[in-house]
């Protein structure tokens, strides 16, 4: 990561890895019927929370696990152009610099390919308790750099459930059992010890995804098999993660030459599935206390 001196007539959506798009809203216009200007630092707030999330890190949790915590040292704003009410915006973050115990982002707002905004925020690695610097964990480093610079930032497994029971079922019982209230006892069954499992991970070496591709039973020639049991971390949701899991166990599929994958597919789900081109079959109904509709996709 390299410094730069930017201009409005310089930058480009083209260099910010993170991009994020967002709509105005009525609350945000003032008097003179264009955004408040202190609402781009909240637009730039936004666009910080899905950069943790791009990192495939868990806000609070990651902190927690490195001991230490993220103070705003600085936040400017260059402001050259405005934005109206309704307006689609895509916001964007680079970070720019990492040293010792400070990293600094900068930041562009931009309708269409213009920059109206611009930004600098640099942020302070402090320790979790006494709240005074404290050197930026290597693995924190690690990973910024990688990211800018492109590169993979997390590592899928794939194995059998005795292999990844732990790391599967923990992210299973936090989305399933935890926040939408699935009995624990039903969360682990006799399908798992057949099944190919695949979890995906972090840079902190942290389970943040997981599914499992349901074979036929022993004995039974069917080119159908079912993905089932894919979760996501709720603070990672809205991001690609979800994709890599549902990819990777595509991939184990045709490799068995399967023709075709079902699956039953949380409602509010149903368009997850419905871009990476499985259909719907039949009518809702209703699975452990929540509403799912099968969907298929042929390979």
């Amino acid at each position: 990561m390299s410094q730069s001196t930017a201009t409005p007539s310089t930058v480009k959506l083209s260099d910010f890895r993170l991009q994020h798009r967002l709509r105005v809203r009525w609350a945000e216009v003032d008097l003179q019927k264009v955004v408040f200007n202190p609402h781009y630092l909240t637009y730039f707030d936004i666009a910080v929370t899905q950069y943790w999330r791009e990192l495939a890190l868990p806000y609070e949790l990651t902190l927690q696990e490195l001991e230490g915590d993220l103070f705003v040292k600085k936040a400017s704003l260059e402001y050259n152009g405005s934005a109206h009410f309704d307006e689609t915006l895509t916001v964007c973050l680079r970070c720019e610099r990492v040293g010792n115990s400070s990293m600094s982002f900068k930041g562009a707002i931009f309708r269409d390919s213009k920059a109206l905004i611009l930004a600098e925020i640099v942020y302070v690695f402090v320790h979790a308790v006494q709240k005074v610097p404290k050197p930026i964990p290597a693995e924190l480093k690690s990973l910024l750099t990688h990211y800018e610079a492109g590169e993979e930032i997390t590592r899928l497994r794939l194995g059998s459930w005795k292999e990844l029971r732990a790391d599967a079922l923990g992210v299973r019982q936090d989305v399933f059992v935890r926040e939408q209230g699935v009995p624990n006892h039903m969360e682990e069954d006799e399908l798992d010890e057949s099944s190919d499992h695949v979890v995906l991970y972090n840079a902190l070496n942290l389970p943040i995804a997981t599914a499992r591709l349901i074979a036929p039973s022993p004995g039974v020639s069917s080119p159908t098999c079912k993905i089932g049991r894919m979760a996501v971390r709720r603070d990672l949701r809205g991001t690609h993660w979800g994709s890599k899991v549902l990819t990777a166990l595509e991939r184990v599929a045709r490799e068995r030459h399967v023709k075709n994958l079902s699956l039953h597919a949380q409602m509010q789900a149903q368009g997850f599935y419905a871009k990476h081109h499985y259909v719907t079959l039949g009518e809702p109904f209703e699975e452990a206390g929540i509403v799912h509709i099968e969907m298929q996709k042929v390979l």
